[in-house]
């Protein structure tokens, strides 16, 4: 079964070294980015099929994203190249935690998600489900279509899958976010967060009763990382996985991989609950591999077993 990933796809451009501030780094190396694309790239590198959904720009960035994007096998069918955009650009600060920091510029991201106002119909009725992410319901316009495209899929009986990787600095109001969020919950396959979020949401401190209140709000599953302390799975399956050791020197888009693994799991076997549960160990493995190089893709096998 097929998923339309629906969000962007960036330059990151990495110092490739611990930095404490903008002023200490000298040179930046691009690696793919933007959390929905790293989602789809892991997805296809599990076997599963899946279309990044939005726009890059058309210029020489936007053509470096796509040849990358291609050769991963990902679908392109539903990104445009966008004349008039740049290419969205991220520069990637990383602290001696290999906790990141970004600074974006740029306003592909918005008129990425719009190119789909014509499409967006036809795009979700070619997939069996939809994963989106916070990122497109920043603004007015794009929160307005990926909203749509929600309950489209809803509708018409695709799955939902949803990250909302939460940028809270991004928001103006701390509030937004958290009520946007509880208000997509109901009908949702699965949702993945983090401890944090996980808390943000529910109200929870403790990350398992967090979990089981985002299902009682209405997600069928719900996925909780937990950093090096691995991660927990409720709802319709249930399941628990440790952390795995790492040498981790950058944690850039590790939670994407989480999401990427976990999708291909569920969209291989026709949507069976339990193929979530059983793919967490190995989301887990994925995820820390990926801590171990720049960015979210180069140091992830290309070769991703979900079982």
């Amino acid at each position: 079964m097929s998923v339309l990933c629906l969000g962007e796809a960036i330059i990151d451009l990495f110092c490739e070294r611990p930095v404490a501030s903008l002023a200490e780094t000298d040179s930046f190396v691009p690696h793919c980015g933007g959390a929905v694309a790293n989602a789809a790239v892991t997805a296809a590198r599990c076997g599963a099929e899946a279309s990044l959904a939005g726009g890059v720009g058309d210029d020489a960035w936007g053509e470096w994203l796509e040849q990358r994007l291609r050769s991963e096998g990902v679908g392109l069918r539903w990104l445009a190249r966008m004349p008039g955009f740049p290419t969205p650009l991220a520069f990637v600060l990383v602290n001696e935690a290999a906790e990141p920091d970004f600074i974006v510029y740029g306003e592909g991201i918005e008129a990425g998600i719009l190119s789909l106002e014509e499409g967006l119909e036809e795009a979700i009725d070619s997939h069996d489900a939809v994963l989106f992410g916070s990122n497109t319901l920043l603004g007015a316009r794009e929160r307005a279509l990926t909203l749509r495209a929600r309950e489209v899929a809803l509708a018409t009986g695709k799955h939902v899958l949803f990250d909302p990787n939460l940028r809270m600095r991004r928001w103006r109001d701390g509030s937004e976010p958290v009520e946007m969020t509880a208000a997509v919950l109901e009908g949702t396959t699965l949702l993945k967060v983090n401890r944090e979020e996980a808390e943000l949401l529910s109200g929870r401190p403790d990350p398992a009763e967090a979990a089981e209140r985002l299902v009682e709000m209405g997600a069928r599953l719900v996925a909780v990382t937990l950093g090096p302390d691995g991660a927990l799975l409720r709802g319709a399956a249930s399941a628990d996985a440790p952390g795995v050791p790492a040498r981790a020197i950058d944690t850039t888009g590790a939670g994407d991989v989480v999401t990427g693994v976990l999708t291909a799991a569920l969209s291989n076997s026709g949507f069976a609950h339990q193929a979530a549960a059983d793919a967490l160990g190995p989301a887990m493995r994925a995820a820390a591999r990926a801590t171990e190089g720049w960015g979210a893709l180069d140091s992830l096998p290309k070769d991703i077993r979900t079982r």
